[in-house]
């Protein structure tokens, strides 16, 4: 018996999630101008409970993208003393989607229905077909549910540092998942060096250029930041909400 792709237990897992009312359920505010969408993926995760502690304050709900990253602590993102914190980023009902397994670079399309993958610190690359694919895909899904099965996951993924082939997104396609990207304001800049980019301009620019419908990417934590970014999120999701945005975890559909 075949068995059933990511996507396919994604929308059945979003609709169960969706019988219970998460913890901080988004009803839009009257005078919303439009919702914007929260995206956050795995990265070092040093200022993770920071982050997780100032979305719960503003009952901010976001998709969270995940893949088994090095954190801080010398373990990975989705090893089981991760569990607690995912399990309660789940009991406030955030969303969950994929962001691949070993978070590898793809890297060029070596033939019909096959695809790159290649890491970025030295442990090498491999081809990937329609079953490897789904496989990568699946495997940080199936780390969430071993730690909560009811959480809400997803039709979507997204590739690290967003880049995709032509052939990735259609062997990403033929699991179930679309790829969501962000958009043109919505890239938080988190990764970018502190010395150059100080939270202080981050914040001015993001403040004064995210429109409603933006999809925004961050991350729990970036490495090689030194003013890490955690310190103007506050000040971030309260000055949107001030100007009348609303923030909503990413639909099934995704966002274009």
């Amino acid at each position: 018996m075949m068995r059933p792709s990511l996507g396919r237990r994604a929308l059945l897992g979003a609709g169960l999630a969706g019988l219970a009312a998460p913890a901080l359920a988004q009803v839009a505010p009257q005078g919303c101008r439009g919702p914007v969408y929260l995206t956050i993926d795995t990265g070092w995760s040093r200022e993770a409970e920071a982050i997780a502690a100032i979305l719960r304050r503003h009952a901010v709900t976001a998709t969270l993208f995940i893949a088994d990253e090095p954190t801080f602590r010398g373990d990975s993102t989705l090893s089981d003393a991760w569990a607690p914190f995912w399990r309660a980023r789940v009991a406030e009902g955030h969303s969950f989607a994929s962001h691949t397994w070993r978070h590898w670079y793809f890297a060029g399309d070596p033939g019909p229905g096959r695809t790159t993958f290649r890491s970025r610190r030295g442990q090498g690359q491999v081809v990937l077909d329609q079953t490897a694919m789904c496989a990568e895909l699946d495997r940080p899904i199936d780390a969430l549910r071993r730690f909560a099965p009811e959480a809400r996951v997803l039709p979507l993924w997204r590739a690290p540092g967003g880049i995709v082939t032509r052939n990735a997104v259609a062997l990403a396609a033929g699991c179930g998942l679309r790829h969501q990207g962000w958009t043109r304001n919505g890239f938080l800049g988190d990764e970018l060096d502190s010395a150059a980019h100080p939270n202080a301009a981050l914040l001015r620019r993001n403040l004064a250029n995210i429109q409603p419908g933006e999809v925004l990417v961050m991350h729990w934590g970036v490495r090689s930041r030194r003013e890490p970014f955690a310190g103007i999120m506050e000040a971030l999701v309260t000055g949107l909400l001030a100007r009348g945005l609303c923030f909503a975890p990413l639909p099934p559909q995704g966002v274009a």
